[in-house]
């Protein structure tokens, strides 16, 4: 279990520093409770989770696929955090709480899910960190990858549940023109990253 317990440390760290996803979640918490926010950060979990997986494994043949087309992976997540960006920003709090409630688990999870994904620095940093704990060569039984892993997604869910939860906990402080600007300042901060991060893109 003490691989277990490694994986839950960094999972939970990896989680905390504050990105796109962060912004998601907190929003989607307010906006929508803290449902819909927590499923919004397991859409990050289960693509750590994997990455985490493929690193840990020493899948290099799937490291390699990645890293080679990063750039258009990249260019995918940029327009993708664009358009969120603005149909956030766009939303009005009345349509947002009218939305059906399997769509809107659906779509907070698949977002984030596909945001992280796009990431291909993901599996790299995963396969760094895995190494130093002496995983990645490939030569690890499955038991123990799956533990390592399991102890990563549990830990990135935590980190999730606290801050849907606490985010939550703010929503009833908002009321409808507070919701609105919080659209509108999501929106703005999320089609900010996605511009900046397809400004860096080198074909």
């Amino acid at each position: 279990m003490n691989g277990f317990f490694q994986g839950l440390v960094l999972g939970f760290s990896i989680a905390v520093p504050v990105g796109p996803i962060g912004v998601l979640c907190l929003r989607r918490s307010i906006a929508e409770g803290a449902l819909v926010g927590f499923l919004c950060g397991l859409g990050a979990a289960t693509a750590d989770a994997i990455y985490g997986a493929i690193g840990a494994l020493g899948l290099t043949l799937v490291t390699d696929v990645l890293v080679r087309q990063q750039v258009w992976l990249a260019l995918l997540g940029g327009l993708f955090l664009c358009y969120l960006g603005v149909k956030t920003g766009l939303s009005q709090p009345a349509q947002t709480a009218a939305r059906n409630e399997a769509a809107s688990w659906a779509g907070a999870f698949g977002s984030t899910l596909l945001l992280t994904l796009t990431n291909p620095m993901t599996i790299l940093s995963f396969a760094g960190l895995f190494a130093s704990f002496g995983l990645g060569s490939g030569k690890n039984s499955w038991s123990a990858v799956t533990l390592f892993v399991t102890g990563v997604f549990a830990g990135s869910a935590a980190w999730w549940l606290v801050l849907s939860v606490g985010a939550w906990r703010l929503a009833s402080r908002f009321g409808v023109r507070q919701l609105q600007w919080l659209n509108r300042s999501s929106g703005a901060v999320l089609f900010g990253l996605g511009f900046w991060n397809l400004s860096k893109l080198n074909f």
